[in-house]
């Protein structure tokens, strides 16, 4: 790990491994997580590339600055490519899985435009398009992102100062790794989730977000002058992968997906949920080899 300062003043803790001149790939962990979540694809990447993991603003030993407004997904975005610059770093290839996903989305649209992102990888994580509308019109869904909803709620806040992460986690979502993660990493979140400080950061990426979560009980309907948001469709080269049984995030999250990416690569993993990155290592890595040798980056 080595602590980079970004030009903004924020502060991330980062893995920097593999090769200074090899091709770039910069790893976005989600919710709630670190950059252990691509502990697999580092280990198996690293002879051949540069790997960039950080502990994303907020998380463990990073910056917690203390606002909800410190957390919008501009000043995400941003960070990535100031993590960049800090590391001289020009082009790369951005992947995220789940919260680091919907950053990898933006930063991958945004650095086609001027050339610095070459390629994504997206791991469980929807399209902002296509995920705003299955808010609104998916039963599953929305019945499936209430926890949001809870995350944003201030009311909780006195459960998490009492108990940390883990308490509004196993309110809202009962989380559980169940026999998935390897002991020493299950030990080592529920330590994590005991930092009060990086636990409202780590909300505070939901309370900053713009996605609209309805209530159970609201129409299923698109809200009266409802559009899509204004996005291009992403260019470059994407790889999407997707754990099937991912009670979080359905598969329709990957129906349309060939309508906003113009070079897409679906892979799809069933038999795993959600943290597809640690759930079936081997699958990822076999699919991330093929897509990497495929394209240039």
């Amino acid at each position: 790990m080595k602590r980079v300062t970004l030009a903004s003043g924020i502060e991330l803790d980062c893995v920097d491994e593999g090769p200074e001149g090899a091709p770039a790939l910069v790893f976005l962990h989600g919710f709630p997580e670190s950059h252990r979540t691509w502990r697999h694809q580092v280990a198996h990447l690293k002879d051949r590339y540069r790997c960039i993991a950080p502990d994303q603003r907020g998380y463990r030993g990073s910056s917690k600055p203390p606002h909800v407004s410190d957390y919008t997904p501009d000043k995400l975005i941003g960070d990535v490519f100031q993590l960049a610059d800090a590391l001289g770093i020009e082009r790369f290839t951005v992947l995220g899985h789940d919260w680091g996903g919907a950053i990898a989305w933006g930063t991958a649209i945004a650095g086609q435009m001027n050339d610095r992102v070459t390629r994504a990888v997206i791991a469980n994580a929807p399209h902002p398009a296509i995920f705003q509308k299955l808010l609104y019109l998916n039963e599953h869904q929305r019945g499936s992102s209430q926890y949001m909803r809870g995350f944003r709620d201030t009311a909780n806040d006195a459960l998490v100062r009492e108990q940390g992460l883990y308490g509004i986690l196993a309110q809202e979502i009962r989380w559980d790794s169940g026999d998935t993660m390897e002991p020493e990493e299950r030990a080592q979140l529920l330590k994590d989730w005991q930092d009060r400080d990086a636990a409202f950061a780590m909300l505070n990426w939901y309370r900053a977000s713009p996605i609209d979560v309805p209530p159970l009980d609201a129409p299923y309907a698109l809200p009266e002058g409802w559009t899509l948001p204004p996005l291009p469709n992403l260019t470059i080269p994407t790889l999407v992968l997707w754990g099937m049984d991912d009670l979080a995030l359905p598969p329709e999250n990957i129906d349309g997906m060939a309508e906003v990416v113009d070079d897409l690569t679906l892979v799809e993993v069933p038999g795993s949920g959600h943290f597809v990155t640690w759930e079936a290592p081997d699958a990822v890595n076999e699919a991330l080899d093929a897509f990497l040798e495929r394209t240039e980056g």
